[in-house]
């Protein structure tokens, strides 16, 4: 059985290929199958990395004050 590491609805960009390498400007992907190419391209060479994900930072604003934390 397949275990999905992701949201698999998610769309396949370069950006998180195996097959391609972030250049130096962060603006573009160095591919193996297709040379430079935009951070959105996909093409069927497409292989999922989950370690070229950045995680989404969480926000630190929680609503509480120093009044909620007094007993």
């Amino acid at each position: 059985m397949k275990q999905a590491l992701f949201n698999e609805d998610q769309t396949p960009r370069c950006e998180y290929c195996k097959n391609g390498n972030l250049s130096p400007t962060g603006r573009e992907v160095l591919c193996r199958a297709k040379g430079i190419v935009d951070l959105s391209y996909s093409c069927k060479k497409y292989v999922y990395d989950p370690l070229k994900r950045q995680p989404k930072t969480m926000s630190a604003d929680t609503g509480y004050s120093a009044a909620d934390f007094e007993l």
